[in-house]
């Protein structure tokens, strides 16, 4: 049995913006608008930007590198994710009656099936900070590379290896999920799109902070 203390934390101080320190990517920091499957802004989401702990920064930067090389940008829908927010998930899922986003997100299930089936986490490994949900923007066309689904549909075809989609979706996704490994990132697989460090800083430590600069500056 696990002896390991999971931890709440309100200090930052690990932690960097990542636009600042990734100048190149782009970020549509989804659960900031109310764009997401919930449908609302999310709680503790102040600003729409991404923080990440710096040991993910510095990997992730190592793969932003390479991308660019291949030619392509990151782009990022999510990073860090105050324990909060996570709360709010937990909460909108007990509560039946609001499916206002289901067409968008989760057409084929129902809300209590997000948990069961793993793409909603009473605990999440964004709050630890070095977790990252993106994708791959195309230099040449300025648009989303087609990876078969969109951010946060939950549905079967969101798994990385499935192959039920064309040949260029998957090869899509293989370039992104190759890049990402070779750069010190686990996958999960339920979503091409999130990443997680393998060697994480604070494996056993949910922050509480909230997404917000000028709290990292304080």
């Amino acid at each position: 049995m696990s002896t390991e203390i999971l931890r709440r934390e309100w200090d930052p101080s690990g932690f960097v913006v990542l636009g600042d320190f990734i100048p190149q990517i782009v970020q549509e920091i989804r659960y900031y608008s109310s764009y997401n499957f919930i449908g609302e802004r999310i709680d503790g989401y102040e600003e729409p930007i991404a923080l990440l702990t710096k040991e993910a920064a510095r990997a992730l930067k190592s793969a932003s590198n390479e991308m660019m090389v291949q030619g392509y940008r990151l782009k990022v829908f999510d990073a860090y994710r105050p324990a909060c927010a996570v709360k709010q998930f937990v909460l909108w899922g007990i509560e039946d009656t609001d499916i206002r986003m289901k067409p968008y997100f989760y057409p084929e299930l129902e809300k209590q099936e997000l948990f069961i089936k793993g793409y909603i986490a009473k605990q999440s490994s964004h709050s630890r900070g070095s977790a990252i949900d993106l994708t791959l923007l195309d230099m040449k066309t300025g648009k989303e590379v087609d990876m078969g689904s969109p951010f946060d549909l939950f549905s079967e075809i969101s798994h990385p290896d499935y192959r039920e989609i064309t040949d260029e979706q998957y090869e899509n996704r293989m370039i992104l999920q190759n890049v990402m490994k070779r750069n010190g990132f686990t996958t999960i697989d339920c979503e091409w799109w999130h990443f997680s460090l393998e060697d994480e800083p604070y494996p056993n430590t949910y922050f509480e902070f909230p997404v917000s600069s000028e709290y990292l500056r304080k």
